[in-house]
C-alpha cells in the first residue's frame, strides 16, 4: 500500500474541533499498559492528557517490545501519542504540592500503581479531593483497591488466568495459551476509560459537581468477558471447557481451511443464515434435514455439519468463499495477519490505518481511532515525544505559573 491512501494524522475534523472530549483535562500517572492506554483513548476523542513521569525514571513503555526501529520501541510512540509529558518527582513533598496544583486545573487523574502507593505519597483520594471536590480519580490495579488480594502485584497474564479468560482459552487437555497481547491491560484500560465517562456524565450532569473514585481491576476486567459462564455454572454446575476453535453448541461457526490453504472463518448458526450457506453450498437438502434444521439441533450434531462444511470449503480458494458466501448472506471471513490488514480496503476506508509523524524517526503507521464520531470525530494530534519532560515549560509555565528560574531550580533540586 503506498503513503498517499493512508489518512493523515493531526487533520482533526472539518469544523477543526479536536474532539468530543475537549476541554477535559487527565493527568496520567500510570506506567506501562493499563493506566496509558486508558489515557490514549481519551486523548484520541480529544482530552488534553498530562503524563507524569519521575525524573530520571521514565516509564518502561519507552523501551517496551521486542521490535526496534531505528533503536526505538514502537509501543511508545503509539501509545503515548496526543499527551503531554512532564517530569515531577512524587515521592518528595514539593513534587506532591506541584501535582495537587495541577489537579486544581484538571478533571481526571488516572494511576495503575499498586494499591496504597498514591497514599504513600500523600496523594490519596482524599488530598486529591480537598484540592479539587470533582476530581475523579480512576484507579487501575491487579485485584481491585479492596479484598485480601488488594496488596498483590498484578499483570495481565495473572489477571487473565485468575478471571476465567485462559482456562476457557485453546484447546480441551492442552495448556491453556495467552493471546498474543496483553488481554486484561487493554480491557482494564476501557472498561476505565467507560468509568471515567460516567463519573463525568455523574458529576456534570446528573450530580453536585463532585468527583468520585473509579476503582478497576484487571482481573475483574477479564471476568466480565464471561457472558453466560456465571449462570451456568451457578444453576447447572456447569463448568465451561475450552472449545478449540469453536464454541461448544453453536454450529456451524468454525475456521475452514481453503483450497490454498487459508483459514476462513464460516458462522452460520443462526436458522436463516444456515439457510442461506446451505444454498451458496448447493446443499440445499441440509436446511431441512432433521440433524441441522434447528440451532439445538445443529449443536447436538456440530463434528457432523462442520465436517460437511470443511469438505466443501477445502475444494475452492479462500477468495471464492469470501465473495461467495459474502454475496449471500453468509457471515464469513478470512483470518488476518496484519500484513492483510495493511492491504485490506475496509481498513483504509474507515481510516484505521492512519500516518504518525515520530519527531526523531519520521513517518509511520499507527492504527486509528476508535470510534468513530460523527460531527467531533478523533484524531491522532502528534505521535509521542522522545524527551523526558518535554513539556515541562508548557504545563508548569504556561499553566501553573512557574517563571524560568523557578522551573530551572526545581530541575535542580530533582522535583523535575
Amino acid at each position: 500500500m503506498s503513503r498517499t491512501e493512508l489518512t493523515s494524522s493531526g487533520r482533526g475534523n472539518a469544523a477543526g474541533a479536536p474532539g468530543p472530549l475537549a476541554g477535559v483535562r487527565v493527568i496520567e500517572l500510570g506506567m506501562l499498559l493499563a493506566g496509558p492506554f486508558a489515557g490514549r483513548l481519551l486523548g484520541d476523542m480529544g482530552a488534553d492528557v498530562i503524563k507524569v513521569e519521575p525524573p530520571g525514571k521514565p516509564d518502561p513503555l519507552r523501551d517496551w517490545g521486542h521490535a526496534r526501529y531505528h533503536d526505538r520501541s514502537l509501543w511508545w510512540p503509539v501509545q503515548s501519542r496526543n499527551k503531554k509529558c512532564i517530569t515531577l518527582n512524587l515521592r518528595e513533598p514539593r513534587g506532591q504540592e506541584l501535582l495537587l496544583e495541577l489537579v486544581k486545573h484538571s478533571d481526571v487523574v488516572t494511576e495503575n500503581f499498586r494499591p496504597g502507593t498514591l497514599e504513600r505519597w500523600n496523594l490519596g483520594y482524599d488530598q486529591l479531593a480537598e484540592a479539587n471536590p470533582g476530581i475523579i480519580l480512576a484507579r487501575i490495579s491487579g485485584y481491585g483497591q479492596t479484598g485480601p488480594y488488594a496488596e498483590r502485584a498484578g499483570f495481565a497474564s495473572v489477571a487473565e488466568a485468575m478471571g476465567g479468560l485462559r482456562y476457557i482459552n485453546g484447546f480441551p487437555d492442552e495448556a491453556p495459551p495467552r493471546t498474543g497481547i496483553s488481554l486484561g491491560d487493554s480491557l482494564a484500560a476501557m472498561f476505565a476509560a467507560l468509568g471515567i465517562l460516567a463519573a463525568l456524565h455523574e458529576r456534570d450532569v446528573l450530580g453536585d459537581g463532585r468527583g468520585q473514585v473509579v476503582d478497576v481491576s484487571l482481573m475483574e476486567a477479564s471476568f466480565a468477558l464471561l457472558e453466560s459462564a456465571v449462570p451456568e455454572y451457578d444453576r447447572l454446575g456447569v463448568i465451561r471447557e475450552p472449545g478449540g476453535t469453536n464454541l461448544r453448541g453453536v454450529a456451524p461457526s468454525n475456521i475452514f481451511k481453503s483450497r490454498d490453504d487459508k483459514w476462513v472463518v464460516i458462522a452460520a448458526n443462526q436458522d436463516n443464515v444456515f439457510r442461506r450457506l446451505c444454498e451458496a453450498m448447493g446443499r440445499t437438502e441440509l436446511a431441512d434435514d432433521e440433524r441441522f434444521a434447528t440451532h439445538l439441533a445443529r449443536g447436538a450434531n456440530q463434528d457432523e455439519i462442520e465436517g460437511i462444511v470443511a469438505e466443501w470449503a477445502s475444494t475452492r480458494y479462500a477468495a471464492e468463499i469470501d465473495t461467495l458466501l459474502n454475496d449471500a448472506g453468509v457471515v464469513c471471513g478470512p483470518i488476518y495477519t496484519i500484513a492483510d490488514i495493511f492491504e485490506d480496503p475496509q481498513f483504509r476506508a474507515r481510516e484505521m490505518l492512519v500516518e504518525h509523524e515520530d519527531p526523531e524517526f519520521g513517518t509511520y503507521i499507527g492504527p486509528g481511532v476508535v470510534p468513530k464520531f460523527s460531527r467531533t470525530p478523533g484524531a491522532v494530534r502528534w505521535s509521542a515525544t522522545w524527551d523526558e519532560g518535554s513539556h515541562n515549560a508548557e504545563v508548569f509555565g504556561g499553566l501553573l505559573g512557574l517563571d524560568d528560574d523557578e522551573l530551572a531550580s526545581l530541575k535542580e533540586e530533582g522535583i523535575l
